[in-house]
This record gives structure tokens, C-alpha cells and sequence, in this order.
């Protein structure tokens, strides 16, 4: 795939926030979910193991979803998703960490999530 213009970059997360979302929904259920079927304890509101299992594949085909576009899934607790792209001839990752409002991030590809720096 391709490099990330910032308006690139910022359109994908826009129309990849309602998987963002449900992301973080099914992973607070599946923690929930796996607590409960690990310690054999009361069934969940949620359920138990068959509705563990589903939320499971359903967290993958989501995060299929997001590397599909080109975009790198960094972390799942918390959501980080990397965008690559070129600022002023150096190879950066545009990021986004859960609760932030857009892409106001980028570092440097080779130095990741430490040598974050606000965009100029």
C-alpha cells in the first residue's frame, strides 16, 4: 500500500471511526466475557463461551478491516493506528490514539510511539 497524504489520512480515520468504535465496544465485552468463562464463575449478561468465541472473530474481521486500508493497527488497549506517509521527505507515521479527536500526531517510523511529535 501506499503513503498517506494528512487529508488522506484523516478521511480513513473519519470513515473508519464506526469500527473504531465497535472495536472498542466487543473488546470491554470480550474482557468481560473471558473473565467469566476463565473462572468458570456467573454467566454474563453478556453470555459465556459461544458469545466469547463471536466476539473474538468478530474483533478480527474488524481489525482485518482497518490493515486492509493500508492503516497499521498498533495496539488494541489502548486503539493506536498508524497511517504512513512522507513529511518533508522523511518516512513518518501520521497517529491516532484512542481519544483523540483526529490526527494530530506523527513520529518517525523507525522510532515509533516514544518519539511522538505534534504535527506543524
Amino acid at each position: 500500500m501506499g503513503l498517506f497524504t494528512l487529508d488522506e489520512a484523516r478521511a480513513e480515520l473519519d470513515r473508519l471511526r464506526p469500527v473504531l468504535d465497535e472495536i472498542i465496544t466487543l473488546r470491554a465485552d470480550a474482557a468481560e466475557l473471558g473473565a467469566v468463562v476463565h473462572a468458570g464463575g456467573r454467566p454474563s449478561p453478556l453470555g459465556g463461551l459461544p458469545e466469547l468465541k463471536a466476539a473474538t472473530a468478530r474483533l478480527d474481521d474488524l481489525m482485518t478491516e482497518i490493515q486492509q486500508t493500508g492503516a497499521v493497527l498498533k495496539s488494541l488497549a489502548p486503539l493506536l493506528v498508524d497511517f504512513p506517509s512522507d513529511l518533508d521527505g522523511a518516512e513518518v507515521d501520521l497517529c491516532w490514539l484512542e481519544g483523540e479527536p483526529g490526527i494530530n500526531w506523527y513520529h518517525r517510523g523507525d522510532l515509533g510511539f516514544a518519539a511522538r511529535r505534534p504535527l506543524p
